[in-house]
């Protein structure tokens, strides 16, 4: 506090605290002036997520609105029209004629997002565990670079590869991929007239594992910055003793990134529902028509999205958008929940969080 005893002498409370609340301002003041450019490389950042993040939330009292209402009016009018129509939307979503389609959804977006929890995230740490055992650096950064490849090619590319490897198509005709013929003559897939992508059963394994492909080298970046401020005297310290190599890992490494690691598992577990439709469709094509059978197990919550709004799931029915919205914002705040829940257990157990 500024002020000095001699002018606390003769005030009331009332005084004091708006005394303190005008010091307050002006030491923000002076910050903001000392520092302005940074607040002013700041600013592109604000104006980004105000356009593209909290702009936007204005589309969710779509789903509480009456479709024919939506439907005359402009985006603008959401502002500051408001003809509610309750729950209705969301009744309809959740036990309506069309909610076996959303229940699919949601059970499949996850279904594939605890799979690649369970098989995705120990992969980039076990890939930064085996690069930082490497010693020639040259070795080590060509492997580290043809690694993070992948993820700087674009999803659109690593489809058609995908794609190209299990199955090739000849005007209209179907032939085995390499990798398909791989897994046939191994035995892991019995021979059919169909790509293996348009196949129910397999699309899970094949989203996961090229997933895997993909995301793997560039998600280890992290891992590996951890280890290697890991101080090199607790690996002397631990041979010394006698540790082998499975032991300084477990005592000494794994120990030294666990703070990475807690906040990364927070951050999975937070967008464990969020799987894209980009590289859904990409696969499985689009079908426009939830009543393909790859839809089985290919049919996620931003998929549903996007065939409600296209006309495919019930599309043509009233209420098709607003369900539409109302699935988006039921995905949205379960992912808010599970970022709270974890970040809460996690600062209980480990005094590690997020925030």
């Amino acid at each position: 506090m500024e002020l000095h005893r001699g002018q606390l002498l003769g005030m009331t409370k009332e005084e004091i605290l708006e005394e303190m609340e005008r010091t307050k301002w002006k030491k923000n003041l002076k910050t903001i002036v000392k520092d302005w450019r940074l607040y002013v490389l700041l600013l592109p950042m604000v104006v980004f997520f105000f356009l593209f993040r909290y702009l936007p939330m204005v589309g969710i009292l779509i789903g509480f609105r009456d479709q024919g209402e939506v439907a005359k009016q402009s985006a603008w009018d959401i502002f500051y029209r408001f003809d509610f129509v309750g729950f209705e939307r969301v009744k309809e979503l959740i036990f309506g004629a069309q909610s076996f389609y959303f229940w699919r959804a949601f059970r499949n977006t996850f279904v594939l997002s605890l799979y690649g929890l369970i098989f995705g995230f120990p992969m980039p740490i076990i890939l930064a565990l085996l690069f930082s055992e490497i010693k020639n650096n040259l070795y080590r950064s060509v492997s580290q670079i043809i690694t993070y490849l992948p993820k700087f090619i674009s999803t659109v590319v690593i489809s058609s590869m995908v794609l190209k490897m299990l199955s090739v198509g000849l005007e209209g005709q179907y032939s085995d991929g390499v990798l398909t013929r791989l897994l046939e003559a191994i035995g892991a897939i019995k021979d059919s007239d169909k790509s293996i992508v348009q196949q129910p059963q397999y699309f899970r394994a094949v989203y996961q594992i090229s997933g895997i492909w993909e995301g793997t080298g560039y998600g280890s970046i992290v891992y590996f910055a951890a280890i290697m401020s890991i101080s090199p005297t607790n690996y002397e310290a631990a041979r010394i003793d006698g540790a082998n190599k499975l032991q300084q890992i477990r005592h000494i490494t794994l120990p030294g990134v666990a703070p990475t690691l807690t906040i990364m598992l927070i951050l999975r577990i937070g967008d464990i529902l969020n799987v894209g439709y980009e590289k859904v469709i990409l696969l499985v094509g689009d079908t426009g028509s939830d009543q393909n059978p790859i839809m089985e197990t290919a049919q996620v919550i931003s998929t549903y999205v996007y065939y409600s709004t296209t006309g495919a799931t019930g599309g043509a029915a009233v209420g098709a958008e607003n369900r539409a919205a109302i699935a988006d914002l039921f995905n949205a705040l379960i992912a808010m929940c599970l970022v709270l829940g974890s970040n809460f257990i996690s600062r209980r157990v480990s005094n590690t969080s997020l925030f």
